[in-house]
């Protein structure tokens, strides 16, 4: 029987890879040189995690205790260095790669929260905030618009799920590395669909519309 903590680890693994190919990928098309394709994967890709063993005071983050988490970000530049010149005219990579991060880090979050003995409650928010912890500094550090707040977009609703998931399997004792991949499956799933199709949630103020929509539009920043 595989261990959870061997499942958590190559779940944050992987979502690492992927989180750091977004932040790669975002580089490129920003014409940064390789350092910063590295820095950026690293910023995406390692971020969260820190956010999260902050949080529940794990003593330092594993991104600074195992060299295995630095492997992913250097993998990521390398490949999109080599590989961006054939790839760049899909321009739904970065999207894909992303959903994928944030698929596998709001199970890891989740289950480091629970692990660490944090509530329900906490530990879905914990979760949420590992998934697009990395992905809000990565667009920060870009100088892009954060995906977060995107009015057009659903970002963090899909971690939500994701959390919420993995705390009613932890629960029921029903979570395994199987149901784990289901649960990422998921989440990854609602995350490109809703890209795809702009699936989005009411803005702050009711009566608001977003820019184009109609008569009575207003402007991404309203005055």
């Amino acid at each position: 029987m595989i261990s959870i903590d061997i499942v958590l680890l190559w779940l944050d693994l992987v979502g690492v890879f992927f989180f750091a190919v977004s932040g790669s990928l975002l580089a490129a098309r920003k014409q940064f040189d390789i350092v910063g394709s590295v820095l950026l994967g690293s910023i995406v890709a390692l971020g969260g995690g820190v956010i999260r063993d902050i949080v529940i005071n794990a003593g330092p983050p594993i991104a600074f205790t195992n060299p295995a988490y630095l492997a992913p970000p250097l993998l990521a530049a390398m490949l999109v260095y080599f590989l961006f010149s054939s790839v760049q005219r899909f321009t739904s990579l970065l999207t894909l790669f992303d959903a994928g991060g944030l698929a596998l880090f709001c199970i890891t979050g989740t289950l480091k929260a629970l692990t660490a003995g944090m509530n329900p409650v906490a530990a879905i928010l914990l979760g949420v905030t590992t998934a697009v912890g990395g992905g809000l500094l990565r667009d920060i550090t870009a100088n892009e618009i954060p995906t977060l707040f995107n009015a057009r977009d659903l970002y963090a609703l899909p971690a939500f799920v994701g959390a919420g998931l993995t705390t009613l399997l932890w629960h029921l004792g029903n979570f395994t590395g199987l149901t784990a991949c289901v649960v990422a499956a998921v989440v990854f799933a609602f995350r490109v669909t809703a890209w795809r199709r702009s699936w989005h949630v009411p803005l702050a103020v009711r009566g608001w519309h977003r820019p184009g929509a109609g008569p009575g539009a207003i402007s991404g920043a309203r005055d």
